[in-house]
């Protein structure tokens, strides 16, 4: 729940380049025949603090600046393009992989129906769309009718639809308008029946969800106080404040409902019972499962909020209720968690057992129908059981394989829910579960230009440097034997699982003999609490250890080719590519962090950086400074190492991770390594952390991104 808090030009560089200091040329091996590879200038400055008595340098820190509202920034950022650029045209079958990239992505897709009102609301894709479309059905066999195509709102396909709820009576629809890959949302209503809007607007909303009052009266969200002008993609987000918005009012009429002014730290969700009576605020100060639990009556006008769990020490995340039983996800004395049942109208709140703790981890909960539908995660393969509401097992829904299952939403009388299921090898597909009967059918199957049954998806097992037992998915074509190119991804934090899932892109390497590798690092969530906490704080060094041995299992195994291990990892899993790329150079062929936090003594003095001292810890406490600065990827770069080929990836309007973290890292790395192998950066304009990204800027990126690893670790591209 919370884990939304918890992704050029082609001219003379020198023409481009405001500032000199570090410019020298690096070139690719001689053999290759390749002109140097002149890098732009970047200025360094005298910054350097004493911080625990360690004198820490921070020679580019003028790259921590907007790059909208800095001149001096945004030339650095179009001569690193410029540079990226001109490599990038070079790359043999490059345009090749591009073509092919696209045409996997052109299959229709549908998203899981949500049901309201007897209508059927559900996100369509033709194919290549940049955006994909909000359709609703009357009927579940009728013909679909268009609500929203975001495609329509600008003229690059940047803007996207973000979340959207209908009302219960399905006669509303709320959603909310995410630009240029900013975090920042804009929240407006639409009249199912006519498609238009109602003029209603709410704005500076962040790291919400929207409930509507079962009424259809309003909608509970969370937002931000207004940043300053000029600071809206870089101040830390703080004050989160829960309000009622009431149909027909402007936002200045909005009613405050909850905040916790002496605890400007706390973020706050707002979730409305099965029963309508109340609304359940969940607060958490950072992004680890550790909740507090409010309860206001909403049938009071007057009433005060509830306590129900006090002191942020265990996860509690509301499922629903019945009545005064409220159905929770814990944690406490479950590692891989429980549901349990509250009784809001006993003193006391006393808290009883309804489905034990099991060797699976409890993944995610719902209620339909009158029925507990709880996923799990069986070393990251998802399994999926049916509970009454006393815990009994009543049955298990039949997956159609080794994969990810999601969805299942819906309302204490529905009779039925959606869920989708992909995995490596096979895209989304949307099936219909009939609550009581348990019978699983097809709603949506997409059509798609390769036979599925063409590739290899396995698990294997290896022992990290500690030993620590880790799981990873290997995929790769049938016929594809011996060493071979290989890319290994991995996230390791923040209590992520990393299941199987469908990516056109990774097809188009799977393709080309390429192998494909998913490693389930500590510091995600897989094997719950224990494993989490085994990744992250004082203990993160595992998680770089765990991908470490990742890499040396792939080559000592015959899988990647000895000179062909690419790496990839996205935010934390920039972080992970920076820090083990530092560690261990030589294991490494080439290597893409994408959008990555990569100075780990600034990270939480930026938009939602704060919320991540849970998993990364304090910087201005010693023992967490200590901690941060031995991994840190911007301070453990050393100059005289000859380091893997590198593209790092991020976007101007990231505002959970500020590009100032690739900005500045990547300046290292080319003043530390000037001479030796390509180290670039590739900056997207009009994106952000990548979500709402349009469809054409993730297959160019894509593309770019494969045939950089294709180059460095010989696979071959038509």
């Amino acid at each position: 729940m919370h884990r939304s808090l918890v992704i050029g030009l082609l001219a003379s560089v020198f023409a481009l380049t405001a500032n000199a200091d570090a410019a020298s040329p690096a070139e690719e091996p001689a053999a290759e025949g390749r002109a140097p590879l002149s890098y732009p200038r970047t200025r360094t400055a005298e910054v350097a603090e004493q911080q625990f008595g360690v004198a820490v340098a921070d020679p580019y820190r003028w790259l921590e600046n907007d790059v909208r509202s800095d001149a001096e920034v945004k030339g650095w950022v179009e001569a690193q393009n410029a540079v990226t650029d001109r490599f990038l045209a070079t790359l043999p079958g490059r345009a090749a992989l591009e073509r092919r990239i696209t045409e996997f992505y052109d299959y229709e897709r549908f998203g899981a129906p949500v049901k309201k009102g007897g209508r059927y609301f559900y996100a369509h894709n033709s194919g290549l769309q940049n955006q994909s479309v909000l359709f609703v059905r009357e009927s579940l066999g009728g013909e679909g009718r268009v609500l929203i195509d975001a495609n329509t709102w600008s003229a690059d396909g940047a803007t996207a639809l973000a979340d959207w709820t209908p009302s219960e009576d399905g006669r509303y629809l709320v959603y909310s308008i995410q630009d240029g890959g900013s975090d920042w949302r804009t929240v407006k209503v639409l009249d199912v029946a006519t498609g238009e809007d109602t003029g209603d607007e709410v704005k500076w909303v962040k790291f919400s969800g929207m409930e509507w009052a079962k009424d259809g009266s309003g909608f509970f969200y969370t937002r931000f106080p207004e940043p300053q002008a000029g600071q809206e993609f870089q101040s830390t987000n703080l004050n989160a404040r829960i309000y009622f918005h009431k149909l027909g009012t402007p936002q200045t009429a909005d009613r405050l409902v909850y905040a916790t002014p002496d605890k400007p730290s706390y973020g706050h969700y707002a979730s409305v019972s099965d029963d309508g009576r109340w609304l359940v605020v969940t607060t958490a100060e950072g992004t680890d499962d550790r909740y507090e639990v409010h309860a206001i009556d909403l049938r009071d006008p007057g009433a005060e909020p509830k306590a129900l769990v006090t002191g942020l020490e265990n996860n509690w995340s509301f499922i629903g209720n019945e009545g005064a039983r409220f159905f929770f996800i814990t944690n406490k004395d479950a590692p891989k968690l429980k549901i349990v049942a509250m009784d809001v109208g006993r003193p006391g709140n006393p808290v009883t057992p309804v489905v034990a703790e099991s060797e699976a981890t409890l993944d995610g909960a719902s209620i339909v129908g009158r029925r507990l539908i709880a996923s799990y995660l069986a070393d990251a393969k998802s399994q999926v059981s049916v509970h009454d509401l006393q815990g009994r097992k009543l049955s298990s829904v039949d997956l159609p394989g080794i994969g990810t299952a999601g969805g299942f939403r819906g309302d204490m009388g529905d009779a039925e829910t959606f869920f989708s299921f992909s995995s490596f090898n096979r895209p989304t597909t949307i099936y219909r579960y009939d609550v009581r009967s348990g019978e699983v059918s097809e709603w949506a199957v997409p059509k798609v230009a390769f036979n599925p049954d063409d590739y290899a998806v396995e698990q294997v097992f290896y022992a990290s440097k500690d030993g620590t037992r880790v799981p990873m998915f290997i995929v790769r074509k049938k016929g594809t034997s011996g060493p071979a190119p290989t890319l290994l991804y991995a996230y390791g934090g923040f209590n992520v699982s990393l299941t199987p899932s469908f990516s056109p892109t990774r097809l188009a390497w799977l393709e080309q003999g390429g192998v494909f590798a998913l490693a389930n690092l500590r510091g995600g969530g897989e094997y719950g609490k224990a494993w989490h906490d085994a990744g992250r704080l004082a203990q993160k060094q595992n998680v770089f250890d765990d991908f470490i041995a990742a890499g040396e299992y792939l080559k000592a195994n015959g899988i990647a080719s000895p000179k062909g291990l690419a790496i990839q990892g996205g935010s934390n899993g920039g972080l992970l590519v920076g820090a083990v790329v530092n560690q261990r150079p030589d294991l490494f062929d080439a290597a893409n962090a994408a959008v990555g936090v990569m100075d780990m003594l600034r990270f939480d003095r930026f938009t939602a950086g704060r919320y991540w001292v849970d998993d990364y810890g304090y910087p201005d406490r010693e023992a967490d400074f200590r901690t941060l600065l031995a991994y840190s990827p911007y301070h453990n770069i050393k100059p005289g190492v000859a380091y893997p080929p590198m593209l790092v990836t991020t976007a101007d309007t990231d505002d959970r991770v500020v590009p100032g973290h690739s900005f500045k890292y990547i300046a290292a790395l080319q003043a530390a390594d000037p001479n030796g192998q390509p180290h670039l950066i590739r900056i997207e304009t009009r994106a952000g952390h990548g979500s709402g990204k349009p469809t054409d800027k993730i297959i160019e990126e894509a593309s770019d991104v494969l045939a950089f690893f294709a180059r460095f670790t010989g696979l071959q591209l038509p």
